[in-house]
């Protein structure tokens, strides 16, 4: 299996060997509960469907109460299919935990899946990094953070599709690539990793070796 669902605890700082303030994510990684085995002779692909973190079952539909009832767990909150690249023998019910999935003995690299923050509506400098119209000074008045032109007046005389304008921003899922792995806690269930990852405190995200 090539990944764990975790939580986004929070940003801090480590100092490494070489005596450098390195910048780091605290991920409460796992335990996730496995749910579902797909195999190659039923589903046509080998996966593993994991949940975490513990949910009412007055909030859970019966449909879901029963899925999770012959895995023999609580309803959980998070679904997420993983690929089973690697052929790891799981049954249903059965625990992962980040020291499953990576070890402080091996340099490991993940990628970081989440939903980014919201930032509601934003202009064209911060949405796009635009630059802006001209100077400040001229006469150039209030344009200074305009778009510019949307495209020609008279013909097609409309604008095209996916022009980068103003508009809503964040709220999307990002996936940081390879962020180095700087230390695994297995009692506590953490996840130290090198820089910043998609979300809020407290939002779910993905990690994939």
């Amino acid at each position: 299996m090539s990944g764990i669902i975790g939580r986004k605890v929070g940003m801090t700082s480590v100092f490494g060997a070489d005596g450098k303030n390195i910048p780091c994510t605290v991920i409460e990684a796992g335990p996730c509960v496995v749910t579902q085995i797909r195999t190659v002779e039923k589903d046509g692909y080998a996966a593993v469907q994991l949940a975490y973190d513990e949910k009412k079952e007055k909030h859970t539909s019966a449909g879901q109460l029963g899925h999770f009832k012959k895995a023999n767990t609580t309803p959980k909150r998070k679904i997420v299919e993983f690929p089973n690249n690697y052929e790891i023998e799981l049954k249903l019910g059965d625990t992962v935990t980040v020291g499953d999935i990576f070890s402080n003995d091996l340099l490991d690299w993940v990628d970081v899946t989440g939903v980014s923050k919201g930032k509601g509506f934003q202009g064209v400098v911060k949405r796009h990094g635009f630059a802006g119209v001209g100077g400040a000074t001229h006469g150039q008045g209030n344009r200074q953070r305009a778009l510019g032109s949307l495209g020609a007046s008279s013909w097609p005389s409309r604008v095209f599709k996916g022009k980068k304008m103003a508009g809503r921003m964040g709220g999307e899922q990002v996936q940081i690539q390879n962020l180095r792995v700087l230390k695994v806690i297995p009692e506590n269930n953490l996840l130290i990793v090198k820089g910043s990852v998609p979300g809020a405190k407290g939002s779910y995200v993905i990690l994939e070796d």
